[in-house]
């Protein structure tokens, strides 16, 4: 015999099952929590700021700034901001990416190039929470100028908004995808 509340009891938890697995869909990387202090009359008040890095692991990323007095509430806050921020991003079988790519913002520049299998992330802090938040398996980054890492986190972005996929390069130039890997490689042969 089921129990009166029982049924009530299961109904929730699958609507709080659901929700979080679309919430599973995501994860998340802190990348950077900022401490702030604003001296007032009775002493200092402290405030957090969160920068966090959000994907799902398959081409989509996005990256949020929170503000809170309390640190899991900027996180919140940077977590949300990141989901509604999130950009598709062509990768090249899955784990890496179709060209080497330079990205600025700011003071901040990074370069971007693509590496054989079994290579794995080769970046610093902030680049690589934004390239395992991607699903990215094998790259090479380095990052030159500030090690800020807002400003790493947005040239980073700005790196990979600027790659194109072989279909992104026909379908610019009317062409089939098979004609662009023929010169890619042509031109590769006539280099070595």
């Amino acid at each position: 015999m089921a129990r009166e509340g029982q049924g009530r009891d299961d109904k929730r938890g699958r609507g709080g099952r659901d929700r979080e697995e679309r919430d599973n869909e995501f994860i998340d990387k802190l990348v950077h929590i900022n401490r702030v202090a604003k001296v007032v009359k009775g002493g200092r008040r402290f405030g957090f700021a969160a920068l966090v890095v959000v994907g799902d692991q398959k081409g989509r990323v996005g990256f949020g700034h929170g503000k809170a007095r309390e640190v899991p509430e900027a996180i919140r806050k940077a977590t949300e901001e990141a989901k509604k921020s999130l950009v598709r991003i062509p990768l090249k079988d899955g784990r890496t990416l179709h060209h080497e790519t330079r990205g600025h913002h700011g003071a901040g520049k990074v370069v971007v190039r693509p590496a054989p299998a079994g290579t794995g992330i080769i970046a610093g802090g902030p680049m690589r929470a934004v390239f395992e938040a991607l699903g990215v398996g094998d790259v090479v980054s380095k990052s030159l100028g500030t090690s800020n890492p807002y400003n790493m986190v947005r040239a980073t972005f700005d790196a990979l908004q600027n790659q194109q996929s072989p279909r992104m390069v026909a379908n610019r130039r009317g062409r089939s995808v098979a004609e662009i890997l023929a010169k890619r490689e042509g031109s590769a042969e006539a280099t070595a």
